[in-house]
């Protein structure tokens, strides 16, 4: 009976512990995905993931190390596997993810860790490492020193234009048809069969938000 009432106000202490932790990060990721992420992209399904896996994960590793800590030996191992588990869900997502999401979830994923076993820190330890984590990202999103540029893959139907002594012609051309300010362009494979040559442009945009199409795609072959 001693035994399990020991057991229980060390649940106690811990579970207190948790909660404090597990609002710290909340907020963080929250301010991370509301305040940084969003108003750039403006993804819903990626704010819903992103939030509900800071959560998960804080709630995953904390518990896989609370029940752990007491088996001897074991704990370092436990952890270990756990956390491969957890990266591994960045490998082996159903579709293709931007590398701006990517980043973002890899983040998340490692600020959800770090607060759930940072229990032998104090919390401003943690607020610290916390506001490193948004002063950072915060920093790289502002594009301070680096002026932002977006890319697009284009089926050009004038092959006519992709020498290189039209290309200012071609850069007009294009500029017109698409209504962007072109900053570089790229020829790729062209096909002389049907005039046509796939052409990569590289361009400054006209708003704050991410084009978050993929670039890739597929021509169909006519029979």
């Amino acid at each position: 009976m001693t035994d399990l009432l020991l057991f229980s106000a060390a649940i106690s202490s811990g579970y207190i512990s948790m909660i404090i932790r597990f609002v710290i990060n909340l907020i963080v990721v929250g301010i991370l995905v509301h305040c940084l992420y969003f108003p750039k992209s403006r993804r819903r399904e990626f704010y819903f993931t992103f939030q509900l896996v800071g959560i998960a994960i804080f709630f995953l590793v904390f518990f896989m190390m609370f029940v752990l800590e007491d088996m001897k030996g074991k704990t370092s191992i436990g952890i270990g596997i756990g956390l491969f588990g957890i990266f591994s869900i960045m490998r082996y997502r159903t579709e293709t993810m931007p590398v701006r999401e990517m980043t973002y979830l890899f983040m998340i994923i490692a600020l959800s860790v770090i607060n759930a076993l940072s229990e032998p820190l104090s919390y401003v330890e943690i607020g610290i490492t916390n506001v490193i984590f948004i002063l950072a990202t915060w920093y790289f999103e502002g594009h301070f020193f680096i002026s932002h540029v977006e890319t697009k893959l284009i089926q050009y139907d004038r092959i006519d234009l992709v020498t290189p002594d039209k290309r200012d012609e071609l850069k007009a051309d294009l500029e017109k048809r698409t209504g962007l300010d072109i900053i570089r362009i790229e020829v790729g494979g062209m096909d002389f069969l049907k005039d046509s040559a796939v052409i990569k442009i590289t361009y400054e945009p006209q708003d704050h938000h991410r084009n978050s199409v993929d670039n890739q795609f597929k021509v169909k072959n006519e029979k």
